[in-house]
């Protein structure tokens, strides 16, 4: 039953011919429904892809996602357009030094995609959805261009076993890895495409759209709860452009949070380096005995902190927990600051084994934080936040 008021509470707010913000962050702080696809709409309106009047919805949706197409066929360099000239002749080659060649920038590109690709494959092993085949694949997003995962296939040199027989005649061989029998999923056929491929060309469209950022390890971490939202949709039409709504909203959360990935500014207030001091002042706010007990062991918050609020807490919890928290941190009406509050009620939380142990056991303890109830620790950080 009080499910069945919830869902009926957020129907009713999200009915409205203007949604009232304020009341609709009021119910998605304390959590949003799985059911009907609410979260995702949620989502979607509280980081700006949605406007407040409904009527809008339909256009606005349709406008970025044929946007976002656009973008696919012009950011992602095809270096194979412009390579003869109407006389036959060679203007563009691999060899061509030009730094304005599509050749050359398609091998620019190929370093960043290769950091991206070893993320994203191994995005949320210990579930198999990312591994799993796209309903909706993009691979003929551009005619003529491979896919980014056979660009990367292509960039590297397959590994070879060499062996010696003892009259000296050296054999070489591929090697090959046999397929392990707790792997929930099979090698995909042609034309199809996993889901981590799909994070992967989001990450790949939006490092190419910021150079400023770039791609920092684990931004995949972020992406990857969004996507999972989106493309878990019961609504066809909002599942096949789960990939465009998931750009763009990722990228509604850079712009607020990008500071954090920025080497340059890790030192200021806007940087990484400010949020961790921020938690550390919050903490001996609300339990010194804590705090100090961190600053005696030498504990810096940078073996924590730097991953928590960087990441979002997206490695610390499983990812239906890190989803719930997430409701929260998008319903924030400060944004991200409910997150400093969540963090400060995780070092609390154990503030016995952080009393209690030394160095090496606070810090493995930190680093591997213990599963917990997350509806006491989100009513923990609501206590410190109004305290």
């Amino acid at each position: 039953m009080a499910v069945r008021t919830k869902v009926a509470e957020f129907h009713e707010a999200l009915s409205a011919e203007v949604i009232d913000l304020k009341k609709l962050s009021k119910l998605c702080f304390q959590g949003c429904p799985e059911e009907e696809g609410i979260r995702a709409t949620c989502w979607k309106l509280l980081l700006g892809l949605l406007p407040v009047q409904t009527k809008e919805w339909e256009n606005t949706l349709k406008k970025q996602r044929a946007l976002y197409h656009q973008l696919l066929t012009e950011v992602i360099v095809n270096p194979h357009e412009g390579e003869e000239s109407p006389g036959g002749d060679m203007l563009d080659h691999p060899l061509n030094p030009d730094p304005k060649s599509n050749w050359h920038k398609f091998f620019k590109d190929n370093d960043i995609l290769l950091q991206i690709d070893h993320d994203t494959r191994r995005l949320y092993p210990d579930i198999s959805f990312f591994q799993l085949a796209t309903p909706y694949p993009k691979l003929a997003y551009n005619a003529g261009m491979e896919t980014l995962k056979k660009r990367v296939d292509r960039s590297c040199l397959p590994s070879q076993k060499v062996a010696t027989t003892r009259g000296g005649i050296r054999n070489v061989s591929p090697e090959f890895r046999r397929p392990r029998a707790h792997e929930p999923y099979t090698t995909l056929k042609e034309g199809e495409e996993a889901h981590w491929e799909v994070v992967e060309r989001i990450l790949f469209m939006h490092t190419k759209m910021n150079r400023g950022i770039g791609y920092v390890q684990g931004m995949n971490e972020i992406i990857g709860p969004i996507y999972y939202v989106f493309a878990q949709h019961p609504d066809e039409k909002h599942k096949e452009h789960a990939e465009a709504d998931t750009f763009f909203c990722f990228t509604g959360i850079m712009a607020e949070i990008g500071d954090r990935f920025t080497k340059t500014l890790d030192a200021s207030r806007a940087g990484i380096g400010g949020a961790m001091r921020k938690l550390m002042r919050l903490l001996k706010d609300k339990d010194p005995v804590v705090h100090k007990a961190l600053v005696d062991k030498e504990i810096d918050p940078a073996f924590f902190g730097f991953r928590w609020l960087t990441l979002l807490l997206s490695q610390e919890f499983l990812l239906p927990d890190v989803i719930r928290i997430w409701d929260s941190l998008f319903a924030d009406k400060k944004r991200f600051d409910f997150l400093l509050y969540f963090c400060c009620a995780m070092l609390i939380s154990i503030r016995s084994q952080l009393i209690d142990g030394d160095f090496a056991v606070c810090v493995k303890l930190l680093q591997h934080y213990p599963l917990n109830d997350i509806q006491k620790l989100m009513k923990l950080a609501c206590d410190l936040q109004k305290s």
